[in-house]
């Protein structure tokens, strides 16, 4: 990217990247900052981008499965367990990744909201943010409210790791480590969705079934699981793995497409249940093909790479540090100028976030192979 200057160049190590994942990653958080910056474009091109796309957040959501889903499955079948060492190594390495900038964004928005650059309540800035609790099994309001997401990942990593290494010393006298793995998947998969049901009569509208079930805890670990099942089938079954991962693809799209597109009540029982069941699915089955494209041939590649590996400070900073500033505090009044502040929200975004990511969360990412 030579149009860069030296301050936000990255100089990834290419060879070790698959572009087809770099692809989905960008294509999630690209479609996460455009959704966040919708209050923008409704005032020069309202409806703008014409056509329902996929949440980025549900895209986030099984590539992160996939890619976790494969380093505990090498883990697991290299020792034959998962035992404590291998744990602690595992959550160090994930903690190591995704705290240091969630907690210094969690103190950003605070600051935000206290000194009035932002809305927000600052009673509802407590403890439970520490520990990702503010969403584990009961909507919240009003303060980061982009953490939810986060805190879904954040205990997959604690409960599906810790579940597996209690299920193989107990199983593995009757169940090969390959169907151990399998049942753990699956009662993630379904425990989730049963749980859908039993509130499933609970009456919301629109903006309370978003809180409700698109943003807790419990009602939604399903989604990384998908993409875990994935793992689990690239790994024991790489053949229909690549094999069919054209097809695969085509019936991703259709299956996501199928459920996208028509419009349904938010308050209904599919809605409320099967809906994140089978955006899951459809999402997950896109993966096989990403995942076979190894390298790029085009300029453009590089910054579809950068955009993926700046993903996760994108996604804590556009919203509210971006967004909602500019929302609260430049907010145009016509077509013309909002165009140009539209372009504004995605620049300060774009280098924000490469900045963020290169003089803090990569040096705090590479303490990983320094001390872990």
């Amino acid at each position: 990217m030579g149009f860069l200057p030296n301050i936000l160049k990255l100089k990834p190590d290419y060879s070790k990247r698959i572009y087809g994942l770099d692809v989905f990653r960008a294509v999630a958080i690209i479609l996460v900052v455009i959704s966040h910056g919708a209050f923008i474009v409704n005032l020069f091109a309202p409806g703008f981008p014409y056509f329902r796309f996929i949440d980025g957040v549900e895209l986030f959501f099984v590539l992160s499965g996939f890619l976790i889903g494969q380093i505990l499955i090498r883990s697991i079948e290299k020792e034959g367990a998962l035992n404590t060492s291998q744990l602690t190594r595992f959550w160090n390495r994930r903690w190591l990744r995704t705290l240091p900038n969630y907690y210094l964004i969690l103190v950003i928005n605070y600051l935000l909201v206290k000194f009035d650059y932002i809305n927000g309540s600052l009673e509802k800035a407590d403890w439970k943010f520490l520990f990702f609790l503010q969403n584990f099994n009961e909507p919240f309001t009003d303060f980061f409210w982009e953490s939810w997401s986060l805190s879904i990942e954040e205990w997959f990593y604690i409960l599906f790791p810790f579940t597996v290494a209690l299920a193989i010393p107990l199983s593995k006298k009757w169940l090969s480590i390959k169907n151990i793995l399998l049942a753990c998947i699956l009662i993630f998969i379904i425990a989730p969705l049963l749980y859908r049901h039993s509130i499933s009569t609970e009456q919301v509208d629109a903006f309370w079934y978003d809180v409700t079930f698109r943003k807790i805890v419990i009602t939604r670990l399903d989604s990384i699981m998908y993409g875990v099942l994935m793992a689990w089938l690239k790994f024991y079954h790489s053949d229909f793995f690549f094999k069919y991962r054209y097809w695969l693809f085509t019936a991703g799209l259709i299956i996501i497409y199928s459920v996208i597109l028509p419009v349904k009540e938010t308050g209904s029982y599919f809605m409320k249940t099967i809906y994140f069941s089978i955006i899951g699915i459809g999402a997950s089955m896109l993966l096989p093909l990403a995942d076979s494209v190894k390298k790029f041939k085009t300029g453009f590649g590089k910054i579809i790479t950068h955009i993926s590996i700046i993903s996760y400070s994108m996604y804590l900073l556009n919203l509210a540090p971006v967004a909602q500033v500019i929302e609260k505090n430049f907010m145009p009044g016509t077509s013309f100028p909002a165009f140009f502040t539209y372009l504004v929200y995605w620049t300060v975004v774009i280098l924000s976030s490469t900045l963020l990511y290169k003089y803090f969360e990569k040096p705090v990412m590479d303490l990983r192979g320094k001390q872990f």
